[in-house]
């Protein structure tokens, strides 16, 4: 095998890509204004307008194929008893400065962008467990109201009766609502589908993802459809350029809380329960099983069902894949990894109380 001269450059600029990466983790200023709010508008709209209209999830084929490439390289190189080992080598390395920028140019700068709750004007503070608390009383009463619009009485679980491609539909719906009071979180272009990959998505316990080389909002057909709705808002916030795990959360919680349909609106107060809750176990498990006595019996049964879902699912590969994730998130400026997801209690309270204060002065 002959040297490359193509190959060899594409491997040079894989560290100069990662410099320039670096470079700007510390200028989210000019991340946020010229690349997540201009070129990567543009980009995403291109991405979801070449695959959206594709009937299945060509992200998930895309991976399978890059997967399955990477293995029979490894495997052709070792049969081979690491014949011309450098310029392979070379080449192999050239592919990944490929994908390194494909990842960044494409969508995984947004991680660099200024934080959500900057661009909300809301004031990052540290919360009291009294904040937290009447925060998540506020929630729980939300929380029952809905479930009794869904269900005859308290103690039946809440069945949604949508499948999923209604509720793609319905979820673009509540983002059109969500764009009109926060310009900002507007949704063009819809490119959500479910993943191919759904049954391997259980068993490594993530509910969905962004396919940053496709645009593609991808979202797990297995997972129980009460929280469904969520997981789809998540992941459309993820594709409108939200990278961080806390920020797409409590955009998924918005645009959930906005859509008209009871369902999303209870799968919206249903996760901002789950986390607040979480919270106040961590500080006071006394007040967490007082507050867990105001939640109507049926909501109960929807999180046990919930529970006993993932847990059939358990396997000893799980804790090796969060790790890996958990790594990931750490190397894109989320200092917290897995833990980030949790991170929505701080925007959760600050929205909370904003809306509490617009209704006093009303």
């Amino acid at each position: 095998m002959k040297w490359n001269t193509k190959h060899i450059l594409l491997t040079i600029f894989l560290p100069v890509q990662i410099l320039l990466v670096q470079w700007a983790a510390q200028n989210s200023t000019i991340v946020e204004h010229y690349y997540s709010r201009r070129i990567y508008v543009l980009i995403s709209a291109i991405l979801r307008r070449i695959f959206g209209w594709i009937p299945f999830s060509f992200g998930d084929v895309l991976l399978a194929l890059l997967l399955f490439f990477g293995v029979r390289f490894f495997y052709r190189l070792i049969k081979h008893r690491f014949h011309n080992f450098f310029p392979k080598i070379i080449h192999f390395s050239a592919i990944l400065s490929i994908l390194y920028f494909c990842f960044y140019f494409f969508w995984g700068l947004n991680y660099y962008r200024e934080p959500l709750a900057k661009n909300l004007n809301y004031q990052p503070q540290k919360y009291t467990t009294l904040q937290l608390t009447k925060v998540t009383e506020k929630i729980i009463s939300q929380l029952n109201f809905y479930h009794l619009k869904i269900a005859s009485n308290d103690t039946l679980k809440p069945k949604n009766p949508y499948n999923q491609n209604e509720m793609y539909e319905m979820a673009v719906a509540g983002y059109k609502n969500l764009s009109i009071n926060f310009p900002l979180l507007e949704y063009k272009t819809p490119s959500i589908k479910s993943s191919l990959m759904s049954f391997l998505q259980t068993y490594n316990g993530t509910s969905g993802y962004m396919n940053p080389l496709t645009g593609e909002a991808q979202v797990n057909a297995k997972i129980p459809k009460t929280g469904y709705p969520t997981t789809i808002c998540h992941e459309m916030a993820h594709q409108i350029g939200f990278a961080a795990e806390n920020e797409a959360n409590f955009i998924g919680f918005l645009a959930a809380n906005y859509n008209e349909n009871t369902y999303f609106k209870y799968a919206s107060y249903r996760m901002a329960f789950s986390y607040c809750i979480s919270e106040i176990r961590k500080r006071d498990t006394e007040k967490s099983a007082q507050l867990w006595q105001k939640v109507n019996k049926g909501i109960i049964k929807d999180f046990n069902d919930s529970y006993l879902f993932w847990q059939a699912y358990k396997n000893p590969f799980e804790p090796l894949i969060k790790k890996g994730y958990n790594a990931y998130l750490k190397a894109n400026k989320q200092e917290k990894g897995i833990e980030s997801y949790n991170y929505i209690v701080d925007l959760l309270i600050s929205y909370f109380e904003r809306e509490n204060q617009h209704k006093t002065a009303i």
